[in-house]
């Protein structure tokens, strides 16, 4: 095992005195040139083109009423070469196994690239977790819960231990073990006002062992909410640690308390393309499209496969 970036108790330290969160103009002098590189993928695509998923949960609705079969048929005609799981069910098709969830993968020419599970999952049955991971061909395995409802930094602390165990475990079966933010990871603690949280999670859990999927809409949020940082900064100083990402997209709006309201991808705020251009090399990601309104979408033609499509089209013509 590496060192971690930061000990507990050089944490503790740094953060008596002063702030954790990360900021642009720390790392900012603290990283080589090339971290910022506006460098883009083959064809100067921003999102390489076989690392573009979907999260189903942007079309749970299709799921539910079509079955996986027919949802898989659709995202592989639009051009997506990946999903995330939310869920292995379906009321369309009761009963499906995983080993038939794979074999309707591998019909569409699909690869499964996570799965957000609940925190109880990996507590109380984490082998068979890591079971529907390998028979899935999944290379990594998540949650989106936050790592602990008590904004603590000893809650934090005790989240990140569970999870280095978590992820240890993973790690010997050959999967990656990540967890999905929201907003609210991004807030200070509540005992120690200058430490974020989101800063101590990445510090105390293991590098070799537990990653992170940055929701790119969230991150913005947060940044809305708890001022202090670039969400690109993480990704360009531990871009090993976020092999997923999420792209969603959201439109500014003064009104909302999260500053912003989720869109189709394309039509919002959120600049991608300077994201995209400031982590660097890219290859390594993997970006999964989530709207989590999406099937409410109204434009011709409606729902989520519509949002699905046009999302599509807009991330494959998110050009450096």
């Amino acid at each position: 095992m590496r060192e971690r970036n930061l000990s507990r108790r050089g944490f503790l330290k740094r953060t008596a005195g002063a702030t954790v969160a990360v900021s642009a103009a720390t790392l900012a002098g603290s990283l080589p040139t090339a971290a910022f590189a506006e460098t883009s993928t083959g064809n100067g695509r921003l999102i390489p083109q076989g690392k573009v998923g979907i999260q189903l949960y942007s079309v749970r609705d299709k799921v539910r009423d079509l079955g996986f079969r027919q949802v898989f048929e659709e995202l592989s005609r639009i051009g997506y070469q990946e999903v995330e799981f939310a869920g292995y069910t379906s009321p369309a098709e009761p009963g499906i196994t995983v080993e038939q969830l794979r074999g309707l993968l591998d019909d569409n020419g699909l690869r499964a690239a996570g799965s957000h599970r609940s925190l109880n999952d990996f507590r109380t049955n984490l082998q068979r977790e890591l079971d529907h991971a390998e028979i899935l061909g999944m290379p990594h395995v998540g949650t989106a819960q936050a790592p602990s409802n008590i904004n603590t930094v000893a809650a934090y602390q005790a989240a990140a231990a569970e999870f280095n165990q978590w992820g240890e475990a993973a790690s010997a079966r050959g999967v990656k073990l990540y967890q999905h933010n929201h907003a609210g990871e991004f807030a200070f603690a509540t005992d120690q006002p200058d430490a974020r949280l989101y800063d101590v999670f990445l510090a105390e859990t293991d590098p070799d062992h537990v990653f992170l999927e940055m929701d790119i809409y969230w991150a913005y949020v947060g940044q809305h909410r708890y001022p202090g940082f670039e969400p690109a900064d993480y990704v360009a100083v531990h871009p090993h640690r976020y092999p997923l990402f999420h792209a969603k997209d959201g439109k500014a709006n003064e009104a909302n308390p999260n500053g912003y309201d989720i869109v189709e991808f394309g039509t919002g705020d959120i600049p991608f393309d300077e994201f995209y251009r400031k982590i660097g090399a890219k290859s390594a990601h993997h970006s999964m499209w989530e709207q989590d309104n999406a099937p409410s979408t109204q434009p011709n033609p409606p729902g989520s496969f519509g949002a699905a499509e046009r999302s599509y089209q807009a991330i494959a013509n998110l050009r450096g």
